[in-house]
């Protein structure tokens, strides 16, 4: 009895080890020439598969600082990296010029996670009760931004400031709330009741920010 029940459970392992092994994928680069769906990209083939898929050499490079917000995000994400497909990781490279500034925004797919590597970046989020957590960054350190929710990052030395951002998806989303208002369509008045600001205002912001309406 107590063999026939060793054997038992031996094939019983053997068959849930088995399963385990074919339904494991290691990992699904993702196809580009494909659409981009909620679940992320198709899965290239992999005999097309290379090494180059997941290296990334882009954060190695500056990014362009000379806009409004003198600030300048190289990103890493699976439309660049086709190597994070699925892994549910993203990497970007944020300079930040003297004066310059990563107005209110928000990624609604991630979590970002920031390490300053030069300068000083004053930075900070609101959470949804509109508390506020501030904290000035040295080289070296480290801050969270919560999933969601509006945060900020400012250059607060004389140089110009570098960081590495990670994320908890390949593609974390953005949406600057800046822009969101002022460099869209949506007609003056509608802005105007939404946000408490006059007529002259938001058409000022309208045309900085190259909106219409």
């Amino acid at each position: 009895m107590a063999q026939a029940t060793a054997t038992t459970v031996t094939l019983l392992l053997l068959l849930f080890l088995s399963s385990a092994s074919a339904s494991v994928q290691d990992y699904c680069v993702a196809d580009l020439s494909a659409a981009d769906t909620p679940a992320g990209y198709p899965c290239k083939k992999v005999t097309k598969v290379t090494s180059a898929d997941f290296v990334f050499a882009g954060l190695t490079m500056a990014g362009n600082t000379s806009n409004i917000i003198k600030a300048a995000v190289t990103p890493a994400f699976v439309g660049q990296f086709p190597g994070v497909n699925g892994l549910g990781i993203s990497v970007a490279r944020l300079d930040i010029a003297p004066g310059g500034v990563v107005p209110l925004h928000t990624h609604p797919g991630a979590s970002e996670l920031l390490v300053v590597t030069q300068g000083v970046i004053y930075a900070g989020f609101v959470d949804t009760a509109n508390n506020v957590y501030v904290a000035t960054l040295k080289k070296g350190e480290v801050m969270v931004f919560p999933q969601g929710l509006l945060h900020f990052q400012i250059n607060a030395g004389g140089v110009t400031a570098v960081a590495i951002v990670t994320f908890s998806s390949s593609n974390p989303g953005l949406q600057i709330t800046s822009f969101a208002l002022f460099a869209n369509s949506l007609p003056s008045p509608v802005v105007e009741k939404v946000t408490f600001l006059d007529d002259a205002e938001v058409k000022k912001l309208k045309k900085v920010l190259g909106g219409t309406g």
